[in-house]
């Protein structure tokens, strides 16, 4: 091998070790909600390799739906109404529904928390609320 051909496929290699990757975000590298879609809205390619992987987004806990929910949904930006209660179809793409195991703690909604639960995607309607999710972490912790 030419001194050349080494050069370029090392840094190649080297390249991709240093980009984050599915592995990196499954071990709890924080995730940007931005990253879970295309332009177009549809699942990325990288949200689609972590379905079923435990993964850590940040962001802001909404106002809930109801007292006593077991999920609520965290956003990008902190917003003090609710801003979401539309159909799957008008599903902004800086949101992110959060399930957890126990009953939610409200936190103020301007507060940055970490959510890190298992990512799942597609429809799904909570059966209480009728809430309508194109994404979520499924059994979740919240800090």
């Amino acid at each position: 091998m030419k001194r050349r051909q080494f050069l370029t496929m090392s840094g190649t290699t080297l390249t991709a070790a240093l980009l984050p990757g599915p592995r990196l975000y499954a071990q709890g590298q924080a995730l940007k909600m931005r990253s879970l879609y295309n332009k177009d809205l549809s699942f990325s390619d990288l949200a689609q390799q972590l379905v079923g992987e435990r993964i850590t987004v940040t962001g802001f806990m909404a106002p809930p739906l109801k007292a006593e929910a077991n999920f609520f949904v965290l956003t990008n930006k902190p917003m003090a109404v609710c801003p979401f209660c539309e159909t799957e179809a008008e599903w902004p793409d800086d949101i992110l529904a959060v399930y957890t195991k126990r009953t939610v703690r409200v936190t103020p909604f301007n507060v940055k928390i970490q959510t890190n639960g298992v990512l799942e995607l597609g429809a799904f309607t909570d059966p209480e609320t009728g809430f309508v999710s194109r994404v979520r972490l499924t059994g979740a912790r919240y800090s």
